[in-house]
């Protein structure tokens, strides 16, 4: 079977190149082509476009960075889309709206296609290492079918439900990461102003109950004033504002998502929006400045 991965951003790249490396016959495609070349590289073919990836591939990951690019990758609302999408398998694994997902699936299936979601958790980091954490939803039979070509990628997977139930899941764990992360940087802030030896501070939450991979490997950052990115701020800017329209379509209170969003906002505006989001303690440092 030929798979197709359209996308090679910050998290496509490395996870296009697991696929390559286990063996995976893989058409790519990217916006930007050099890209692509550490794919061929690795054995896969290269597409000149997206319509051309479909046309070989029986399975398409999408690994985009937003509804609008997936929409131009798939020529929705024109007459290539039929074309591209029936009697194939779309996998979407990137960060949408639920509701863009929805209404997505409903216009391949009627096309004659397949859909699954299958958003993942996890930076760049683990997507270079393969460990990543994927969410699953559509139909049972696409499910079972598509999940084992995750392995590469995935360290281990979950089957949600109906599409809309992973992207909902990523959100939810997304809300969780956004608030702790934010948490952290505000906890690094208050030791280093308080003239803490920011390296003991680190060895102390290390060794306590609060601990966490995603704990260590940020605070570890936060110490070096390292922001090469692992995850952007951008990025967390986008989805922080993802899951706050879920929780008002829900009609639920987000108080702590809607102070990060507000913090990840002003340091996207201070033009860090390309630097890691342990960057947003730089929106604390203007704050503590400007009292």
């Amino acid at each position: 079977m030929q798979i197709g991965f359209v996308g090679l951003g910050v998290m496509g790249l490395p996870m296009a190149l697991n696929l390559a490396r286990a063996g995976t016959p893989l058409w790519v495609w990217n916006r930007s082509p050099e890209k692509c070349e550490l794919l061929r590289a690795a054995g896969a073919k290269v597409g000149a476009t997206p319509a051309e990836v479909c046309a070989q591939a029986q399975v398409i990951i999408l690994m985009l960075a937003n509804e609008p690019a997936m929409d131009e990758a798939l020529q929705r609302g024109m007459p290539g889309f039929t074309t591209q999408v029936r009697d194939r398998t779309i996998v979407h694994m990137g960060t949408t709206s639920p509701e863009y997902s929805k209404a997505l699936e409903q216009d391949i299936l009627a096309a004659g296609g397949r859909y699954i979601e299958a958003p993942v958790s996890g930076s760049r980091k683990p997507a270079e290492a393969g460990q990543l954490v994927g969410m699953l939803a559509g139909d049972p039979a696409s499910v079972q079918a598509v999940q084992p070509l995750l392995a590469p990628m995935c360290r281990t997977t979950f089957v949600c439900g109906a599409v809309p139930s992973a992207l909902l899941m990523k959100l939810s764990v997304n809300l969780f990461l956004i608030t702790m992360v934010t948490g952290l940087c505000e906890a690094a802030h208050f030791a280093d102003r308080n003239g803490l030896d920011m390296e003991l501070f680190r060895s102390v939450l290390d060794a306590g109950p609060m601990a966490s991979s995603v704990s260590q490997v940020k605070l570890a950052k936060l110490v070096a004033r390292d922001f090469e990115v692992q995850a952007a701020i951008h990025d967390v800017l986008k989805n922080n504002q993802l899951v706050a329209h879920a929780a008002r379509n829900a009609r639920l209170a987000s108080p702590l998502l809607d102070a990060c969003h507000a913090l990840f906002a002003q340091t996207a505006d201070m033009g860090l929006g390309q630097e890691d989001m342990v960057a947003v303690v730089r929106a604390l440092e203007a704050r503590t400045e400007a009292l």
